[in-house]
């Protein structure tokens, strides 16, 4: 089975091009002022003109509303748009009508329970993303490095397609393949030296952990 790997939280052209000559699926670009990854919609153009016909560019947003969506759609040009927020179904059905491009639906998961709340975006959101529950005292919807429990999306209907998140690294992504056997992998802070910093030898040693673990 292909794994689609999405590098999230570029900021530097230098992060893009390890994350593309790695072999990333999809690169992700942060529309979020209170993350240390975040960028402006025409940094992100710039960013994203070296993954085009490379990978799939994903602009991620939090309850943003259409003034910054349209923003980042007339400047970057996204592939799809990944909703990390609180956003409905009739939103990311709005989102998906504006933009007609395919919206990757953010979830935090703690428990079995929470898988409950996908079922209503089936058929809407083109994928599934499914991070950890933020720390209680977390500013930030995901990029904490909280991992959860891989062994809850057992649960998951057949034939959900979605990206596993949260907490991923070198040395622990062998073993959330093993348990959860997800169709797409996301990490951000597992690759970086500081928050918002990606480690150009830390994206290298995680695709090669993520091809050891694949045989």
């Amino acid at each position: 089975m292909f794994l689609d790997i999405k590098i999230c939280g570029l900021k530097t052209p230098e992060a893009v091009a390890a994350a593309l000559d790695a072999g990333a699926s999809h690169v992700g670009f942060i529309f979020f002022g209170k993350s240390p990854r975040n960028v402006a919609p025409a940094e992100a153009a710039a960013l994203r003109a070296a993954a085009s016909g490379r990978a799939q560019a994903v602009a991620v947003t939090v309850d943003a509303d259409d003034a910054l969506l349209d923003e980042i759609s007339t400047a970057m040009q996204p592939d799809a748009f990944q909703l990390h927020g609180r956003e409905s179904p009739q939103r990311v059905a709005e989102v998906k009508a504006r933009y007609r491009r395919p919206v990757i639906k953010a979830f935090s998961v703690s428990a079995p329970a929470d898988l409950a709340a996908i079922g209503a975006y089936v058929g809407v959101a083109a994928r599934s993303l499914f991070d950890a529950q933020p720390p209680k005292d977390a500013v930030l919807p995901g990029g904490n490095g909280v991992a959860f429990d891989w062994s809850v999306l057992s649960g998951l209907p057949r034939g959900v397609d979605y990206f596993l998140s949260g907490g991923l690294n070198a040395a622990n992504v062998g073993e959330a393949l093993r348990i959860a056997n997800p169709p797409a992998i996301d990490v951000s802070s597992g690759v970086e030296s500081a928050p918002g910093v990606k480690d150009l030898r830390l994206i290298e040693t995680f695709f090669r952990a993520v091809a050891a673990a694949r045989g």
